[in-house]
């Protein structure tokens, strides 16, 4: 499934064709994604102006000049791609076209600059809904949710508190959406890695000064990503239908047996599995 970095790229990918825009007109070609769309959703959704678009965890928002928000999820295989303007869009750096599969085209926006959004979900694990915006901060994919890792509230102080006491390993914990937001299993492996941090280690045996080495590590792999461009995991592609290449600098994921890349360090990446998802460390360099 995408990651915050992934959906973070598609979200800058969107912003110029769909930020302070008007939707001319909307087609679902069918009638639901994962969930069934909200009744009304294409009559709601033509005429309305998109205020602004966001990201929360690993949601995409974008408030209407209506007073409600467009909420959409991306699941495992949904992607956007833009048609009109001068060039393709092309966020961040990628390789790899793959071009989308027309029959899985299921929801079109078309805007007032002239610009052709496209939902494709060969899968249809994604899905979207309509929210009045003020209610959004109540909503149940909302509500719980921790705070952005990439964001003021996210800090040593406030990770060091929700570790306190926990038995559970830190990777588990790490993954715990009501404790951090948007951060999934790649990116994980990747953090505590870079912080010498076993994911096996028990959350509450944490010293402070490591809990501060890791949320500058969490900070760090997440902007390197978006900066790249996401990964290419699965059938995860961009806006403009071409994948991300974070993957080749990954230091641990999927490098089951090969060496550990720390200076000095002789250690190789061995693979795990926790909660039925597959970890990646170095048992050497991470403790």
């Amino acid at each position: 499934m995408p990651e915050l970095p992934e959906v973070e790229t598609v979200r800058k990918g969107l912003e110029p064709a769909l930020k302070g825009a008007r939707l001319i007109r909307v087609e679902a070609r069918r009638p639901d994604l994962r969930f069934p769309l909200p009744q009304g959703f294409v009559q709601i959704l033509t005429g309305a102006r998109i205020l602004d678009l966001q990201r929360r965890a690993k949601y995409l928002l974008a408030p209407l000049d209506r007073g409600q928000t467009l909420i959409m999820h991306l699941g495992m295989t949904g992607r956007f791609e833009i048609e009109g303007g001068a060039a393709p869009q092309r966020p961040g750096d990628f390789v790899y076209a793959a071009p989308a599969d027309p029959k899985h085209a299921h929801v079109v926006f078309e805007t007032d600059g002239g610009q052709r959004v496209t939902y494709f979900d060969p899968r249809r694990f994604g899905y979207m809904d309509l929210i009045d915006t003020e209610a959004l901060p109540a909503h149940p994919w909302f509500a719980a949710l921790g705070p952005e890792p990439l964001g003021p509230d996210f800090n040593a102080a406030q990770l060091a508190g929700a570790f306190a006491g926990r038995r559970q390993s830190i990777k588990t914990l790490l993954l715990d959406q009501r404790i951090v937001a948007g951060l999934g299993n790649i990116y994980v492996c990747e953090a505590l890695q870079r912080a010498r941090i076993s994911p096996l280690k028990a959350a509450g045996d944490v010293p402070g000064a490591r809990i501060s080495a890791l949320v500058e590590a969490v900070r760090a792999v997440l902007a390197e990503a978006i900066e790249a461009g996401g990964s290419t995991l699965r059938d995860y592609a961009a806006t403009d239908g071409a994948l991300g290449y974070f993957q080749h600098s990954f230091a641990v994921y999927g490098r089951e047996g090969e060496p550990c890349l720390t200076p000095r360090c002789k250690g190789t990446i061995e693979r795990t599995v926790q909660g039925g998802r597959s970890t990646f460390h170095c048992v050497a360099c991470q403790r």
